[in-house]
Parts: structure tokens; C-alpha cells; sequence
């Protein structure tokens, strides 16, 4: 099997990059609840967390700063707002919690990927200089810090 390169990012989106392999934390840390057999609403409150915490605030730099760099009505832009509609929406929609778990951890990888692979790839061979220097302004913001309260996904012997 081949070894893939690794993506080469431009310096003014490792700050997203960062908070994308947060996400994907995230989604391994359902997962391994889910595998450690932990109470939903343990790992719901986690979500709710992290939602409030990071990826709220993530999407809206995307959609402000990232997503209005190509044109609105392009196809990579579309995919990306309708995700985070629907992860917005699962964030918020607990009636059944394992299922919204369930889908979160999959919608939120699945996006994560895109934007990494795809989309972040295309923005950072079309944004300008003024654009890149405006998107690398906003990282230095605070960096990620854990919700130690409830390590859920750790294997307590």
C-alpha cells in the first residue's frame, strides 16, 4: 500500500487544522465510550461541552473568514455549510441520545476530512495574501483546554 504525503497546510489555517484534530478527538472518544460501554448522557454532556466550548465558535471563523473566500454557490461551500447545519442541528437534537452520538461522531469525521483534504486544500490556493494574513490573525486565540471532569473515554483499571 502506497503512503500518502502529508497535506501541506499554509501556517494561516494550522490553528483550524489544530481545532480539526480536536474534533476528530472527539469523534474517537464517542467511539471508545461507546466501546467502554459508557452512559450517554455522560458523553452527551461532553458533546454539549465541546459544542459550547470549540466547535461553535470554529464554524462560525469558517463560515466568516474560510467559506466566503470561494463563491457562495460553489459546490465545496454548499457541502460544507449543509454539514455544519446538520451537525449544528445533532448537536442540539437528544431525544434519542446513542443515535445522536452515533451520528455526530460520524458526520463530524466525515467533515473534518472533507474540509482537510479537500476543501482547505483549494481555499489556501485561492485566498490572497490579505485574506490569509486576516485568517491567520485569528490564531491566536485561545489554544484548546480540556474538560478534565469527565474523562469518559479513559480505561480506569
Amino acid at each position: 500500500m502506497e503512503k500518502k504525503a502529508p497535506l501541506k497546510r499554509h501556517p494561516a489555517l494550522h490553528h483550524l487544522s489544530h481545532d480539526h484534530h480536536h474534533g476528530l478527538l472527539l469523534c474517537w472518544k464517542i467511539r471508545q465510550g461507546f466501546k467502554l460501554d459508557v452512559e450517554h448522557d455522560r458523553m452527551k454532556t461532553y458533546c454539549e461541552w465541546f459544542w459550547e466550548n470549540h466547535l461553535q465558535a470554529h464554524f462560525e471563523e469558517e463560515e466568516k473568514l474560510i467559506f466566503p473566500i470561494l463563491p457562495e454557490d460553489d459546490p465545496m461551500i454548499r457541502q460544507a455549510l449543509s454539514e455544519h447545519k446538520r451537525l449544528r442541528k445533532l448537536f442540539f437534537t437528544w431525544e434519542n441520545p446513542a443515535k445522536t452520538l452515533g451520528q455526530i461522531e460520524e458526520d463530524l469525521e466525515k467533515h473534518i476530512r472533507f474540509e482537510e483534504r479537500v476543501l482547505f486544500s483549494v481555499i489556501q490556493e485561492k485566498a490572497s495574501a490579505t485574506q490569509l494574513e486576516v485568517i491567520a490573525a485569528q490564531g491566536d486565540r485561545e489554544k484548546f483546554v480540556e474538560n478534565g471532569d469527565d474523562p469518559f473515554w479513559i480505561i480506569v483499571s
